[in-house]
Parts: C-alpha cells; structure tokens; sequence
C-alpha cells in the first residue's frame, strides 16, 4: 500500500514517517510499506519506509503504528 498512513492515531505521510523515525526533517522518502513484523514493545503492526536524511545517504526505518517504537538500518 502506498500513500498515507495512520500511526499512532493521525494520517502521515511518507516524508513525514520519515522524519519522524530520523527525528530530524529529511529530504525524501519513498513509499510508506508494511513490513511485515510486529513491534517488540507492544505487538502491533510495523511499517516501513526508506528515506534519504542527506544527499549522499539512504537509510531503511520501521516504526510501530501504535507506540514510540521505531529503529533504522542505521548503525
């Protein structure tokens, strides 16, 4: 599914997933995914996208639909 997704109770969309896994604005992102896991913290549905936080970067990130949770490919 692409588009718009609702995490933690309000419509996102792709970017703004992104920026909200990075903390910081970014400057693309591609198609909001599920990914196909649940959440360690609380069992919920993850989602996934990829985003670039700078020109010379791509990162992967999930995030949980229900809580905080949320992790990159980022080391």
């Amino acid at each position: 599914m692409t588009g718009n997704r609702v995490v933690q109770g309000r419509m996102v969309t792709p970017k703004a997933l992104a920026e909200i896994i990075e903390g910081d604005d970014v400057m693309d992102a591609e198609a909001i995914e599920d990914a196909d896991r649940e959440c360690p913290e609380c069992g919920s549905d993850v989602l996934k996208v990829g985003y670039m936080p700078s020109v010379t970067a791509f990162v992967t990130g999930w995030k949980c639909q229900e809580c905080d949770w949320s992790e990159t490919d980022e080391d």
